[in-house]
């Protein structure tokens, strides 16, 4: 559905691509993850047309999207990082003016905006709607001529975690209906819970790639966190695999007592993955 190959993109001399490879099937929710700064956006701009990679090509479709711009445009879904709505005209003003250059009628609106709780709002300028209304707005305005693929750029940042829970609910019941779904974000939280696989970019590469659940087993260490009662206070102690016999008499000895509390594996989040891969913190 969605392919790079070899991709490069210098700014001035700064690169923010170098030879990126990236496959998305479809029906997949796929995460383009990474720091401000690692190229995410300039990832999302070369396969929807707005930019030419120096180096490299990107395809929808097994069509390359530079050669195909006009008939591929109408297949994909645009939420960009930036708002970018007309602030002096109101919601419905906004979407019906969108339709109009995809040549759509107005019937999806009132759906749209029902879907996401703005149908009281529709006739309110976009300048005195909070972000997380002006997200939603985007989202619909994408949606409208009923594209096959969604790209979003950081869809929740700056969203306050119900607004952001929306989204997500959203997302997921657009991809139970076959659309496949790019997304970028740096944060983590949101793609575990979002994507089928994920692939962190560092620096304008792609270092990494896999479903947050394998990536996890492959970074994970073998330690074991257990949580007990011990005179009336809760502890915790960690055990490595090299201590599997005392590991044992110590739960045998919490169970036969009714004093085992918990037994986690300690499995690493993609952030503490990030930080593995990289040395640095994702921000």
């Amino acid at each position: 559905m969605i392919e790079l190959r070899n991709i490069a993109k210098n700014y001035n001399g700064t690169t923010a691509l170098q030879e990126v490879n990236l496959k998305v099937a479809a029906g997949e929710i796929f995460g383009l993850l990474g720091p401000n700064g690692a190229g995410k956006t300039t990832a999302i701009k070369i396969l929807t047309g707005q930019l030419k990679p120096d180096a490299g090509q990107a395809y929808i479709y097994e069509k390359n999207i530079q050669s195909h711009r006009e008939d591929l445009l109408s297949k994909m879904g645009i939420v960009p990082e930036n708002t970018n709505l007309y602030e002096r005209l109101t919601i419905l003003e906004n979407l019906k003016f969108y339709c109009r250059l995809y040549n759509q009628d107005y019937s999806l609106i009132d759906r749209y905006l029902k879907l996401v709780d703005l149908q009281d709002f529709k006739s309110r300028a976009v300048k005195k709607l909070s972000r997380g209304m002006k997200q939603k707005v985007l989202l619909i305005r994408a949606l409208l001529h009923e594209p096959d693929i969604l790209f979003l750029d950081e869809p929740t940042s700056g969203l306050d975690p119900g607004s952001a829970a929306v989204i997500h609910k959203i997302l997921q019941q657009l991809n139970e209906k076959g659309i496949t779904i790019l997304l970028t974000s740096h944060n983590m939280e949101e793609v575990d819970k979002l994507c089928h696989r994920v692939a962190f970019l560092h620096q304008g590469r792609l270092v990494e790639e896999g479903t947050p659940q394998k990536l996890k087993l492959q970074y994970s260490s073998s330690d074991i966190k257990i949580v007990y009662r011990e005179e009336g206070q809760v502890k915790e102690k960690i055990f490595d695999m090299t201590q599997r016999d005392r590991l044992a008499q110590k739960l045998s000895l919490l169970i036969t007592q009714e004093r085992l509390l918990a037994i986690h594996s300690q499995e690493p989040s993609l952030a503490d993955i990030f930080v593995t891969i990289t040395g640095k913190e994702l921000t």
